[in-house]
């Protein structure tokens, strides 16, 4: 199973009402949790797992993800209010403005935190859940006590909701260190490498644990870059409606492209050529192609692609 370990809220999107109006529908997102929808999509046997409000948006998001073949039995299930992220949509490029005091998401603790069975082989983790306390650091222990299995990370940054930068910084290269696949933006990497070069950042980081760092580069495809070379990936050519989701279906679509393969263990990792990575980044770029092509974070299912 692949596990992914991360933030699940709410995504305002705008529309425009029948007066010409522009009012917000609520549909299922965040980050990590995209991900794993996506993954359940595709066929892999996927789970997630976070602190999920018992609210009306937290069943929601629970329904959500059992209608897309995704296991919930570790997510912890806690009163507190959903995360609102309301969003603005500028040449199809998505900003947000988070709503996220007390809530659910910010809530989880190092102490409900679950024991994992010998069936989950791959954690995927990131975003906005690593900002916040004491979620950061639950979810930054729940990486250090499985780091025995294979480690995925994708930092997305989202500097409107960092308050310490310095502090977010560490995290994240704590989190690297314990990762065996990172995936980076372009705009990602450039915030972590904070005026240092950006390809001595990524060179360092195959130097220690990571196998593979994945850099997306949006209308430009992807790069994947490992300690034996590295290989390009170009766009899908489509008509974009948003980029909500892109990122995070990519992470999805190359991490069930590893699947397919059996690569997904530490092992063959280690040993990955360019060639057993090609037909990941393909279907990585496929399925992030499909979701910028319709409204909204709306990973497409195994058959669509």
């Amino acid at each position: 199973m692949i596990l992914c370990c991360g933030e699940a809220l709410i995504d305002m999107l705008p529309r425009r009402v029948e007066s010409g109006e522009i009012g917000f529908m609520p549909v299922p997102g965040g980050a990590i949790y995209n991900t794993a929808i996506a993954l359940g999509r595709l066929g892999e046997e996927a789970g997630f797992f976070s602190s999920v409000s018992t609210d009306m948006f937290g069943e929601q998001l629970i329904e959500f993800l059992h209608q897309s073949n995704v296991q919930s039995d570790t997510c912890v299930r806690i009163p507190n209010p959903t995360t609102l992220a309301f969003v603005k949509l500028t040449n199809g490029q998505a900003q947000y403005s988070f709503f996220d005091e007390n809530s659910a998401l910010r809530s989880l603790e190092q102490s409900m935190l679950p024991s994992l069975p010998e069936t989950v082989s791959t954690l995927h983790f990131g975003a906005i859940s690593l900002v916040s306390e004491p979620c950061g650091s639950a979810y930054e222990a729940f990486m250090a006590q499985n780091e025995d299995r294979v480690i995925s990370l994708d930092p997305n940054i989202r500097e409107s909701f960092i308050k310490n930068e310095e502090q977010h910084r560490s995290r994240i290269e704590r989190m690297v260190a314990m990762s065996d696949i990172v995936k980076v933006s372009d705009e990602d990497l450039a915030w972590i490498s904070n005026g240092t070069n950006a390809e001595e950042k990524i060179a360092s980081w195959l130097e220690g644990r990571a196998k593979i760092v994945l850099l997306t580069k949006d209308a430009e495809g992807a790069i994947a870059y490992t300690r034996n070379g590295t290989i390009e990936q170009p766009a899908m050519k489509v008509e974009v409606v948003d980029s909500i989701g892109a990122g995070d279906t990519f992470n999805a679509g190359f991490l069930s492209g590893l699947a397919r393969q059996g690569l997904l263990s530490k092992n063959r990792l280690s040993t990955v050529t360019m060639e057993e990575l090609r037909p990941a980044l393909e279907l990585a770029a496929k399925v992030a192609a499909k979701t910028v092509s319709r409204a909204g974070a709306n990973p497409p299912w195994k058959s669509e692609l």
